[in-house]
């Protein structure tokens, strides 16, 4: 996390490891992404000109972001290819699928945004605002380590005009092919997913905004496994695709299927907010069912001659609080997937996976709230996209490091610490011990990180939060850079 200065120094950043492999065209440009990334790094909160370190370096950064010639594709394909080497360490990685809105409205000299849409509240009420959509692929061990970015677009959506969007009639993209429209990026990014990595199991785990006929059909056809929270209470087990009045509702079909087994899961906190109930913490007790079903064709689609779409074979997950406590909604998931469910074991596997998925929530609110992307006042869209791009990456490695001493807490602190970094660590927060020859452990040192960002590690405390975290990585960083500089002279 130190800043680097040293050719030594630099060859031992985090951010040359992981581009070594990238190509600009330009090897100066190439030295400039890495030089960034180990900027950005050390001072993830900070504004451009403040996580430099002089006034000549905020211009090349600026002339950087500003390049035409620096293409975010070969970017991410740098880091991509580092993300399936680590995934190829695995037997199965989840491929978490995700959109996020990134708004500007405050800097209205930003050019090249366009308006897009957002719902604010449960009546879903539209504001238009000047900004960007991301929608990133986010791969995940089953442990719940996130170890790299899979694919990501970032674009703007055309908004169309307010008067036809309060007509509750108005289907722009109703006869569309899939192609055109906006939920093709589902399907295109689980393409390349698939495209991405070799012999690992990949399975790709989406919310509700996926649950599409068209997303299961391709992942039926390119053999890639899936595994998405159903949305609609959709005919199934139809008898041919012209017989309407056969076949069952997929909740109804559920529901009739017997309990196979129950488990306990603990639901956290949550504060009242302007939309929401507050929620105290406890612990739910929900019942699982499971079963085969076959998804039928969309109805306004089973009449074209000049289509042949099959019926798609899925299993199904059914999670339900029996018994919620009174004032609280239940606990309820339906969760349709390709990959075998035969037991209450395969059942309870698919229900953490998919629970996995909060990771991409909280690695989105790491780069709106943390990094507070949505505050940098580059001019243009183009510029913000590179800028972006450069930032969920630096976001995913601060994110990983947060959550790899829960995971994998054994690991020594060397693999992600400079030498330099670890000793300072440990002589700042273990005074009157001496310093040990091998590097500590990762979970030591995290808590030792933490508690340089104020976290006080009592018996009740739970893990440190990410932003604890990033005060402590930037005391740490201080403290380091100190410590070389009266090393050094």
């Amino acid at each position: 996390m130190m800043r680097h200065e040293t050719k030594d120094e630099h060859e031992a950043s985090w951010a040359h490891e992981e581009f070594a492999d990238v190509n600009l065209g330009d090897k100066r440009l190439d030295a400039r992404l890495i030089n960034l990334c180990d900027r950005f790094s050390d001072a993830p909160e900070s504004p451009i000109n403040q996580a430099c370190a002089d006034w000549a370096e905020t211009k090349a950064a600026y002339r950087f972001f500003q390049n035409e010639n620096v293409d975010v594709a070969k970017i991410l394909a740098a880091h991509r290819s580092k993300t399936a080497k680590r995934a190829s360490k695995h037997k199965t990685v989840l491929a978490i699928q995700d959109t996020s809105y990134f708004i500007y409205t405050a800097h209205p000299k930003t050019e090249g945004l366009a308006k897009i849409s957002v719902n604010k509240g449960k009546r879903v009420k539209e504001i238009d605002c000047n900004g960007l959509l991301m929608h990133t692929c986010l791969a995940v061990t089953t442990e719940g380590l996130p170890i790299g970015i899979l694919d990501q677009k970032i674009f703007s959506r055309k908004l169309h005009p307010e008067k036809k969007r309060r007509d509750k009639n108005y289907r722009p993209h109703e006869h569309l092919p899939i192609e055109e429209k906006e939920s093709y990026k589902w399907l295109e990014t689980l393409a390349h997913t698939k495209e991405v990595v070799g012999d690992t199991e990949v399975v790709t785990v989406c919310d509700r905004e996926a649950d599409l006929y068209d997303f299961f059909r391709l992942s039926d056809e390119i053999e890639c496994p899936v595994l998405v929270r159903a949305k609609a209470d959709r005919v199934i087990n139809r008898k041919s695709r012209f017989a309407e009045k056969t076949g069952v509702k997929l909740w109804e079909h559920m529901g009739q299927r017997p309990e196979s087994g129950c488990y306990t899961i603990d639901i956290p906190r949550r504060s009242k907010a302007k939309h929401s109930k507050e929620r105290e913490a406890r612990t739910a007790t929900v019942a699982v069912r499971f079963g085969s079903l076959c998804l039928n064709p969309p109805r306004n689609r089973r009449r074209r001659d000049d289509e042949h779409l099959p019926d798609i074979e899925l299993n199904a997950v059914y999670v339900l609080e029996n018994n919620p406590p009174e004032g609280d909604e239940p606990v309820e998931w339906m969760l349709l997937s390709n990959v075998p469910v035969t037991s209450f074991e395969e059942a309870y596997e698919k229900v953490r996976w998919y629970a996995l998925r909060w990771r991409i929530e909280m690695y989105h609110k790491v780069l709106k709230s943390s990094f507070r992307v949505e505050e940098c006042r580059l001019g243009d869209a183009e510029r913000l996209i590179r800028y972006l791009t450069v930032m969920s990456i630096v976001a995913w490695r601060l994110f990983m490091i947060t959550l790899i001493a829960r995971t994998d807490p054994n690991t020594p602190c060397s693999t992600l610490l400079a030498e330099p970094e670890w000793k300072v660590l440990f002589l700042k927060t273990n005074r009157n011990k001496p310093l040990p020859q091998k590097a500590p452990s990762i979970g030591e040192a995290v808590i030792w990180v933490a508690k340089l960002g104020g976290y006080l590690a009592r018996k009740s405390d739970g893990p440190p939060g990410t932003i604890t975290l990033w005060r402590g990585w930037k005391r740490l960083t201080d403290l380091t850079e100190g410590w070389t500089m009266a090393v050094q002279s």
